[in-house]
């Protein structure tokens, strides 16, 4: 029998990726644990293996496909002694991508298309508010007052609510009675039956506003002239930081608190290590092993402090609190167009030179997008460093399962006041971010005063 490849799901949260390149042919033996295939993630590129043992018979997903369903059939592999065009042949599968694709393109078009002018029918009060999307083609008919169902394109139902024109009293001229763009417009230009609103129905008090909803694409483009912009289509990675952001914003109650660090004492150490050294000799001459950046003490300073504060080394789930044995401290990487937070695992453990050679190597593959999934999934807390750009101080939005998140500024000379005393410091502020249902305010001070502390006290990394 034909034996079906199909789209692997190469980290938990992965729904679809794209297919960026074969690495066989058609006709090419192929035995477990070959590389077949490059597949593109939202993170990263990822090289997928054969599992089975057989002849590519079908490559049924062209290289270079984008939004491949999880589990959609991209290859078939002829078994032992099988004829590959047989195999071929008898397999009537399709990529399910690839109608779903065609699907929702035109019901985009459709959507997208614009609509000849009309005349608005009157509100009975009140000025006009912003119409709540379509439902979807899906979603239940609406229901006649007689009880029996009324179905209607999801173009018509927004139409017909816009309108104020109850759907279920207009006769359907498409199939089976399905009602059609054109039978609303017909209805609200004859002036079709309204809509009573639920409050009417039921003699009881109106009823509060409904919640305001996302301007749709149409309505946001018809704020900027013709011709005066260009369209990037979202890619899965801004898709995925889109998704997650804007879930983590709305669930997670977050608190912020401020420390404001000297960096002085940290900026000497380093330059101390650095200066010691040991060097390799190459053709380019004698070269460091290690040349530590600010942003590795940091990242060493926040495992330090989950491990001195236990109880914020946690993530949320509804029934029980993560308690982690680990310090795995996340750092936030700019990629081109994007974001990744590769993982530091068990950072109070390691040197201050694992740590940065750690993290070059790591950064380095982000941008290539060459980290493995393990290598970005995890961790409790993360760092984001924007002091590089001159910024002083910015909150960030904790991505889950971190329960915390520290912004990091740039280190500013500033007056202060040691031993009474007006003095020039370098100053860094520190900016957390706490998921409250995790870690409460207390714990939170806590925690930030334990990094403060190993940041003024850089000696104590060492030991």
């Amino acid at each position: 029998m034909p034996i079906n490849i199909t789209m692997p799901a190469l980290s938990p949260t992965m729904e679809e990726g794209n297919l960026a390149k074969w690495l066989v042919k058609e006709g090419d033996k192929v035995s477990p644990g070959d590389v077949i295939a490059e597949i593109e993630t939202d993170k990263a590129t990822m090289e997928v293996e054969a599992v089975d043992e057989g002849t590519v018979a079908k490559l049924v997903v062209p290289a270079g496909t984008e939004g491949v369903k999880v589990n959609a059939v991209i290859a078939i592999l002829a078994g032992e002694g099988e004829d590959a065009s047989a195999a071929a042949k008898g397999s009537d599968t399709a990529p399910a991508k690839a109608e779903v694709k065609k699907e929702q393109a035109k019901a985009t078009t459709e959507a997208a298309k614009p609509e000849p002018s009309r005349t608005e029918a009157p509100k009975a009060d009140g000025p006009k508010t912003e119409t709540p999307p379509a439902k979807p083609e899906g979603a239940p008919a609406a229901t006649a007052s007689s009880g029996e169902r009324t179905f209607a394109s999801p173009l018509a139902r927004r139409i017909a609510k816009d309108a104020g024109v109850d759907v279920s009293a207009i006769a359907g001229s498409g199939p089976h009675g399905r009602v059609v763009k054109a039978d609303v417009e017909a209805a609200v230009a004859g002036g079709g039956a309204k809509m009573a609103t639920p409050a009417a129905q039921a003699g009881a008090p109106a009823a509060a506003a409904p919640a305001a909803k996302p301007l749709s694409d149409d309505a946001v483009l018809k704020f900027f002239a013709e011709g005066s912009y260009e369209l990037k289509p979202h890619d899965n990675m801004r898709k995925t930081i889109a998704s997650r952001l804007t879930e983590s914003h709305q669930t997670i109650p977050a608190y912020f608190l401020s420390m404001d660090c000297t960096l002085d004492a940290l900026l000497k150490l380093r330059e101390e290590i650095n200066k010691s050294a040991p060097t390799t000799k190459t053709e380019k001459g004698d070269v460091p092993a290690f040349k530590l950046s600010v942003n590795d003490f940091i990242i060493k300073a926040m495992a330090l402090a989950l491990r001195d504060v236990p109880m914020a080394n946690a993530s949320w789930t509804s029934s029980a609190r993560v308690l982690h044995r680990n310090a795995d401290v996340g750092v936030a990487v700019a990629v081109p167009d994007g974001l990744i937070t590769p993982i530091v695992r068990k950072a109070d453990q390691k040197t201050l030179s694992v740590i940065s050679n750690e993290m070059k190597d790591l950064a380095k593959r982000a941008r290539d997008k060459k980290l493995k999934p393990e290598e970005y999934q995890g961790g409790s807390t993360a760092v984001s460093n924007l002091g590089m750009f001159g910024v002083s101080n910015f909150t960030s939005i904790i991505n889950p399962p971190h329960a915390s998140i520290v912004s990091i500024g740039a280190g500013i000379e500033k007056p202060v006041v040691k031993d009474k005393q007006i003095a020039v410091a370098t100053v860094m502020t520190a900016t957390f971010a706490f998921d409250h249902r995790v870690i409460d305010g207390a714990l939170g001070a806590e925690f930030a005063v334990a990094f403060k502390r190993y940041i003024e006290n850089p000696m104590a990394m060492l030991v």
